[in-house]
């Protein structure tokens, strides 16, 4: 990425999290391996799992941990690895010795998704066991236990399909629900990326992709509150409209939208780049029934989560019991802050971190109010309006009268 967008794992102030989990790590022949060639140290070259751990030195209580998978990792290699006791014990006795030499806390499983009877079951028992040798390993050295949490999905039929919820959340310290993603460039209809609740406009189907369905059905599946912390993204999600005279939620679109300047992905957008929009003319349009906002650009349409967003979805947390809030990712925030106009660094986050730790983002941060400073619908009104012909009455009449002619008297 380019100019405002270069980000390293160095960058985030040591206390914007409580937790930072690395993303990914990979499997070679069953083994926990890196996934870059430039994530490990080499010839005196500090690579990025060392660049990270500079931010534990500022903030000892920070936990970092690595996170294994992810969308383009597939399924196979965690079939694979799952799949028997032999195989899944190769894997956890890689695992030790490989997180503690790097200096992480922790391993989050990401698998994108287990599937089938099969799935479910050696998912379990690879949570099961990995507790159990992290649990051991702890005993014997008397060392701090290593954290094990996963990544999980939202999709019901992706939940009912791959997990056990009551058995995998037994194992696990803490459950990543990945919020976000509920609609995007794969669909002919605009939908927001995360909705704190469903649109009445929605079918009956898609009335069950929100934040606060997914959360609970979490729960009555058997999730306990305190362990489920909820995604929040810090992108968007765009759409291509199929008639710009229809751009509510629902809309027919042709795809997904332009891709960003800086990210580069069809139907997808840094927060950074939206506010960018926002603040180029686009139109911001906050939906009270999803509590969340979306942006009308022309034929582009982005639904995406602001402060305000945040700050609501924040309070749903607090109110609900749930454990807490992650977010994916730090690095599609306004990390430099010098975009989105708040006068802060990490606007979307440091909103969360006020809410839920009560740490102020400093006396000059403010929330951007994107309802006052980006265009309406009725701006655009006026702006495409003709400029009003200012007509000579006198002047056009003599054009169409006949001339007369003068007789001789």
């Amino acid at each position: 990425r380019q100019n405002i967008a270069i980000f390293f794992p160095k960058d985030p102030p040591a206390d914007l999290c409580t937790h930072i989990i690395f993303a990914f790590s990979s499997l070679k022949k069953g083994k926990l391996t890196s996934y870059e060639s430039n994530d490990e140290t080499k010839d005196g070259v500090p690579g990025l799992y060392e660049r990270i751990m500079t931010l534990k030195k500022a903030n000892p209580k920070l936990k970092i941990l690595l996170a294994l998978g992810g969308w383009s990792f597939g399924t196979q290699k965690f079939k694979e690895m799952s799949a028997t006791r032999y195989t899944r014990q190769t894997f956890i006795y890689s695992a030790i010795p490989y997180l503690r030499k790097r200096g992480f806390d922790g391993l989050d499983m990401d698998w994108e998704y287990p599937k089938g009877s099969d799935d479910k079951k050696n998912f379990v028992l690879l949570l099961k066991e990995l507790r159990e040798a992290f649990e051991a390993e702890a005993q014997e050295l008397k060392k701090q236990r290593l954290l094990l949490s996963a990544a999980v999905p939202v999709g019901p039929d992706n939940v009912r399909g791959g997990y056990d919820v009551p058995a995998v959340a037994s194992y696990l310290d803490f459950i990543n629900l990945m919020a976000y993603d509920f609609h995007g460039k794969w669909e002919r209809e605009t939908g927001h990326n995360a909705p704190l609740y469903a649109p009445s406009t929605d079918s009956e189907w898609r009335k069950q992709l929100s934040v606060d369905n997914a959360a609970n059905m979490w729960v009555k599946m058997g999730a306990p509150k305190e362990k489920l912390v909820i995604g929040m993204p810090t992108y968007g999600r765009s759409f291509t409209l199929a008639n710009t005279d229809k751009h509510g939620p629902n809309a027919p679109a042709t795809g997904g939208g332009r891709e960003g300047i800086y990210t580069k992905e069809g139907g997808f957008l840094a927060y950074y780049e939206i506010c960018e929009m926002l603040l180029n003319g686009a139109v911001y349009v906050w939906d009270e029934e999803m509590k969340v906002p979306y942006m009308v650009d022309g034929d582009q349409w982005v639904g995406f989560d602001d402060e305000r967003a945040i700050r609501n979805k924040m309070h749903w947390i607090k109110s609900n019991g749930f454990g807490g809030a992650m977010v994916w990712t730090i690095d599609m925030d306004d990390f430099k802050g010098e975009v989105c106009g708040g006068n802060v660094k990490y606007p979307l986050i440091g909103a969360m971190r006020e809410e839920l730790l009560g740490i102020s983002r400093g006396k000059e941060a403010k929330d951007v109010n994107w309802t006052a400073v980006a265009a309406t619908f009725e701006d655009l009104e006026e702006e495409e309006k003709p400029a009003p012909i200012k007509i000579d009455v006198e002047e056009l009449l003599s054009k169409v009268r006949k001339p007369v002619k003068k007789q001789r008297i």
